[in-house]
């Protein structure tokens, strides 16, 4: 069964990114869990979605250069994307962990390497993006909705924006920076 939380919807995965006003919006589907005569209830499951973005919007070294993904299946949360940090993986699986109604976390988020060279890139595509003239009202929330994934030199853009102009004009930007071998521009649409 799918359903809304917060403001955008897709088949498959929660992925914490902007939609409108909100710092971090979220797309999710949940899993209905079948076992004897218990199953999730539509509002449980809600529950538990909002209740897991939450917890995952409360790290405190969760930011733009991570990108955290989150799929409810029954009593389970499923956790992917990718971070930065090391400890940002096992802070995310011990949050949810901790949320009413989830009985187990499957941890599939993958710890970027560590690496100066793509540290420098990240904070050139942050500049090149997030201060490029029509782009500052992304830069004013808390976490900005364009994620900058960095791997190895390669650069992945995920979140939302509100238009194809910005999606277009991020990944513009993206490709000017000096350093990057690729750049895969993954931001979705506003609805």
């Amino acid at each position: 069964m799918k359903i809304m939380v917060r403001h955008a919807m897709a088949s498959g995965l929660v992925v914490l990114g902007l939609v409108t006003a909100s710092p971090l919006g979220v797309l999710g589907d949940t899993g209905q869990r079948n076992s004897g005569t218990s199953q999730t209830t539509p509002q449980g499951a809600e529950h538990v979605q909002k209740a897991v973005l939450h917890e995952l919007r409360m790290l405190p070294y969760y930011s733009v250069f991570d990108d955290l993904q989150f799929k409810v299946v029954g009593d389970q949360v499923v956790l992917s994307g990718q971070v930065r940090l090391p400890v940002l993986k096992s802070d995310a699986e011990s949050a949810v962990k901790r949320v009413e109604g989830v009985k187990g976390v499957i941890n599939n988020i993958e710890v970027l390497p560590l690496s100066n060279f793509d540290d420098r890139i990240r904070l050139a595509e942050y500049r090149a993006i997030y201060r490029q003239p029509g782009m500052e009202r992304y830069a004013i929330q808390a976490i900005g909705p364009i994620h900058i994934i960095v791997k190895n030199g390669n650069v992945t853009l995920t979140g939302v924006v509100a238009n194809m102009l910005d999606k277009n004009l991020a990944g513009i930007r993206a490709h000017g920076v000096g350093g990057v071998f690729s750049v895969k521009n993954k931001l979705r649409l506003d609805g």
